[in-house]
Parts: C-alpha cells; sequence; structure tokens
C-alpha cells in the first residue's frame, strides 16, 4: 500500500508540474460511481447480478491540437465484478481459498459474489468541441484502453436457499485473491459535458461504458458434468461496467 501511495503522489507532482509549466497541458480529479456485472464465455456459466462501485483517480490530458488530446491516469476502482451462477452439477470454483469443507464443492445454482478492487492506469483519446470561452464543451473519448493491478479481492457464495446457519459466517468475505488475475485490460468509450466555471475551470459530467477482454478469474478448478467425470472449468470471465463520470479539470 505504501508503493501505491508513492506511486500516486509522485504522479500527481509530475502532472501538476507539467499543467504549471505548458498551457496544453490540463489536470483533474474525477469520482465515478460504477455498476458493474460478469459475464463468462461458459453457457452454464451466467452472470445474474451486478455490483455498484466506485472509481476515484486524477487524469492529465495534453492537447496536441486544440481540441485533441491524450489522456493518462492513475486511480482506484473500488468494488468491480458481480455474480456468476454454477449451472453444472458441481463445481470447485476457489481452490485455492481457504474454504470450509461444505463450500470447497459447491451444487449446482450456487452463487459466487466477487468483489475486486483494481489499481488503475487509464489511457485515451479525447475529442472537444467549441473553443475556450465557451460555457458548454462536449467531449468523446474514443478509445480508452484500461491497464488495472489487482489490490484486493473477496467474494461471497449464496445459494437458492440460504446456506445452513453455521456456514454464513465461513460463505461471506473470503479472500479470493489467488482466485483473481493479477492484471487485467480493458477497452472503453465514453462522453459528456464540460461546463466552464472561470478561466481554465471546468466541471466534467458524463457516461462510459468499460468491457476486459482479459480473462479475469484464475481457472484452476473443476466442474462435474455427472457424479462421476468431471472437467477443468476454464471458462473466460470477464467484467463489463458502466461509469457515471464526475469531475473537475484545471
Amino acid at each position: 500500500m505504501k508503493k501505491i501511495v508513492f506511486a500516486c503522489t509522485f504522479f500527481l507532482l509530475l502532472v501538476a508540474g507539467k499543467v504549471a509549466a505548458q498551457k496544453s497541458f490540463r489536470f483533474g480529479f474525477q469520482t465515478s460511481p460504477t455498476f458493474s456485472w460478469m459475464r463468462t464465455d461458459d453457457k452454464k456459466i451466467e452472470g445474474v447480478s451486478a455490483n455498484l462501485g466506485l472509481r476515484l483517480g486524477a487524469v492529465g490530458e495534453y492537447y496536441f491540437a486544440e481540441n485533441y488530446a491524450i489522456t493518462v491516469g492513475l486511480g482506484f476502482g473500488f468494488n468491480q465484478g458481480g455474480t456468476i451462477q454454477n449451472g453444472y452439477l458441481s463445481g470447485k470454483f476457489w481452490p485455492d481459498s481457504e474454504l470450509i469443507p461444505a463450500l470447497q464443492t459447491l451444487p449446482n445454482q450456487a452463487k459466487l459474489h466477487y468483489r475486486i478492487n483494481y489499481v488503475e492506469i487509464p489511457i485515451g483519446l479525447k475529442m472537444r468541441s467549441g473553443s475556450d470561452g465557451d460555457k458548454f464543451r462536449y467531449y468523446a473519448e474514443i478509445p480508452t484502453i484500461n491497464l488495472s493491478f489487482l489490490s484486493k479481492a473477496s467474494g461471497d457464495i449464496k445459494g437458492d436457499n440460504d446456506l445452513p446457519s453455521a456456514n454464513q459466517d465461513d460463505a461471506n468475505d473470503i479472500n479470493i485473491k489467488k482466485e483473481v488475475k493479477k492484471i487485467s485490460l480493458a477497452w472503453g468509450l465514453g462522453g459528456g459535458v464540460e461546463y466552464n466555471l472561470t478561466g481554465g475551470t471546468s466541471l466534467i459530467v458524463g457516461l462510459a461504458y468499460q468491457q476486459v477482454f482479459t480473462d479475469v478469474t484464475d481457472n484452476r478448478g473443476q466442474v462435474y458434468t455427472t457424479e462421476t467425470e468431471f472437467k477443468k472449468e476454464d471458462s473466460k470471465g470477464t467484467i463489463r461496467m458502466l461509469a457515471l463520470r464526475l469531475g473537475i479539470a484545471f
């Protein structure tokens, strides 16, 4: 965590120095409520519910033309993920986590809830309308690439009916960091409006969509197709997200 804080501080100081030295740079902060959900490429392991989360971060914009910029940021994504449901007869999905025996093999219809935190580095191309001095300016970010590093992952296990009361505590807040890939890559796009408050300071409101294209899950488990036959659980799990972007730029 100390290394992360140091990296964030260094980045902020570096970008702030660039802003002060060159008018072609802008610097800003954003907070983004998020709505994320999970999907897999296995029809028997489907996403069934979503997570509400939050993104916090700083963004630097380098304008190589009046209304065109390359953006680079550093931020934190909290509570990303969602819930997937087992459609096989049974399965072992989190074999590297410390689970009680009753939870090591999960039955049909069992639900696995992922709650993942990332340190994120978004890079993108931004386009704006209008010119300096306009009260409102519209923008689009197409495309954006997001490189994310895992910082924390926890999960819950649920069934169609509540798990036995003796197992409730053991089925919540499970450390599943070993079950999630350390790095993920995503593409996205977004757009919104900038409202000029005064001088070069603007409020930003927008909407963004993001989709991870690398496998989020570590796939060390197995699923049972019959009581005696099983196969490796190698589905590709991805996260998709909508974010309401709220920010300020200087």
